[in-house]
C-alpha cells in the first residue's frame, strides 16, 4: 500500500499580479505540485473562483492591509512566497509575526521567499552618467551598506532579521527592471496582469505629448530581466528551499538578484520613439526631457522620477552559481515587446478619437 505524501502548505501573495502570476505558474508546474496545498490572498472574487476551479489553488478574499488575516495565513504555511508588496514594513511584520507563531507553536522552521527589488542600489546620477559601480549579489557586506530610505531596504532588513533570529529561513529576490509579456495559463485565464506596466506608461505619455519623453540626459543604465527569467530564478529557489538544502545561502547571504544585461535610459526611450513613429502615433522619435509638471502627471511625483534618473546596475551571480540559473532572454528582447505595447496604445488612441 502506497503512503500518500503529506501536503506542503504554501501561502502565496501576488497571484493576480504581473510578476507574481509568472512565479505561481512555475510552482504549479512542479512535478510534485499535487502534494502542495496552496492558498493565495486575492482581492477579486471572480479571479479567486478561477484560481480554485481551474488551478486548484485555495483563494482567500482579502487585501494586504488586513494584517490579522495575513498573519494567520502565514502561520498556517510552511512556505510563504511573497510577490505583492516590497515597501511596507507593516505588511512584512504581519507575515513575519505569523511565521514566528508557527515556529514557536510547532517547531517548524518556515520558509519565506520575498520579492523585493534592485532599486536599493539606485544612485544620484540625475541621468548624467553611467556609474562604474555594479553590485554583485554575492557581496553581502556591500548590500548591507544600503540603509533606509533606500528603496525596499527597510523591508529587506526585517526579512534578514527574522532569519538571524532563527524562526524562519528567508530568501530575497531582487529583480532589476522587468520586461516582457506574461504568458501561460494564469494570464490566458485573465487572472494575472499580462502587460509590463512601465513601458505602457511611457508609450501613452509619448503619444499624449507628441514624442517620447526622457528623464534627465538618459546616460544612466539599468540592468534588465525578462519576467519569465525572474520567475525561473524564484522557482529554482523555491525548489532548493523545499528540499531543505542547508548549503543554500539565506538571510544576509540570501540575496538573489535577477538580471541579464542592461540598457541606458536614452536607448530605451529612443527605441520606443522609433516604434511610435512607425505607427504614426508621434512625429519625432528623438526623446526630449519631461518637465517637472510631467513628472507629476505621468509618474505621480518626484520620488518615482528620481528612480529613473539613477543607475541600477547589478549582477545575479548567486543564482547562476548556486542554483544553475540560466536566463534565456537577452537584453535585446526588450525591444521585441515594443510593437505590441505600441499596438495597444494605438488601439486606445483610436478608440478615444
Amino acid at each position: 500500500m502506497s503512503i500518500k505524501p503529506e501536503k506542503t502548505t504554501i501561502f502565496f501573495t501576488g497571484a493576480t499580479g504581473y510578476v507574481g502570476g509568472s512565479v505561481l505558474q512555475r510552482i504549479l508546474q512542479h512535478p510534485e505540485a499535487n502534494t502542495f496545498d496552496i492558498t493565495a490572498l486575492v482581492r477579486d472574487a471572480g479571479k479567486a473562483l478561477l484560481l480554485e476551479t481551474k488551478f486548484g489553488v485555495r483563494a482567500v478574499i482579502g487585501s494586504m492591509e488586513e494584517f490579522d488575516k495575513l498573519s494567520q495565513l502565514a502561520e498556517n504555511a510552511h512556505i510563504v512566497v511573497q510577490c505583492a508588496e516590497a515597501d511596507r514594513d507593516d505588511v512584512m511584520n504581519a507575515i513575519l509575526g505569523g511565521l514566528k507563531k508557527r515556529h514557536e507553536k510547532t517547531g517548524d522552521l518556515p520558509i519565506l521567499i520575498h520579492t523585493s527589488g534592485a532599486g536599493i542600489i539606485a544612485d544620484n546620477a540625475r541621468g548624467e552618467y553611467m556609474s562604474d559601480f555594479v553590485l554583485s549579489d554575492l557581496d553581502s557586506e556591500a548590500i548591507e551598506q544600503f540603509t533606509p530610505p533606500a528603496v525596499h531596504r527597510s523591508v529587506d532588513i526585517l526579512v534578514c532579521k527574522a532569519d538571524a533570529e532563527g524562526y524562519a529561513r528567508t530568501y530575497i529576490v531582487l529583480p532589476t527592471a522587468i520586461f516582457g509579456f506574461g504568458k501561460g495559463p494564469l494570464y490566458d485565464a485573465g487572472i494575472s496582469k499580462r502587460s509590463p506596466a512601465l513601458i505602457s506608461v511611457f508609450a501613452a505619455a509619448a503619444v499624449e505629448r507628441g514624442r517620447p519623453g526622457i528623464i534627465g540626459a538618459g546616460k544612466n543604465a539599468w540592468s534588465v530581466i525578462h519576467v519569465a527569467d525572474n520567475a525561473d530564478l524564484t522557482y529554482l529557489l523555491f525548489c532548493a528551499a523545499l528540499t531543505g538544502n542547508s548549503e543554500l545561502g539565506h538571510g544576509r547571504e540570501g540575496y538573489y538578484l535577477t538580471e541579464n544585461g542592461e540598457v541606458t535610459m536614452y536607448e530605451y526611450f529612443k527605441e520606443l520613439g522609433m516604434a511610435l513613429v512607425e505607427r504614426g502615433l508621434v512625429m519625432e522619435a528623438e526623446p526630449t526631457m519631461f518637465t517637472p509638471d510631467e513628472y507629476v502627471k505621468y509618474f505621480g511625483g518626484d520620488a518615482i522620477a528620481d528612480l529613473f534618473l539613477s543607475n541600477i546596475r547589478g549582477r545575479g551571480d548567486r543564482g547562476r552559481r548556486d542554483l544553475g540559473w540560466t536566463p534565456k532572454h537577452p537584453r535585446e528582447d526588450i525591444w521585441k515587446e515594443v510593437p505590441e505595447v505600441v499596438g495597444g496604445v494605438a488601439k486606445k488612441a483610436k478608440g478615444s478619437a
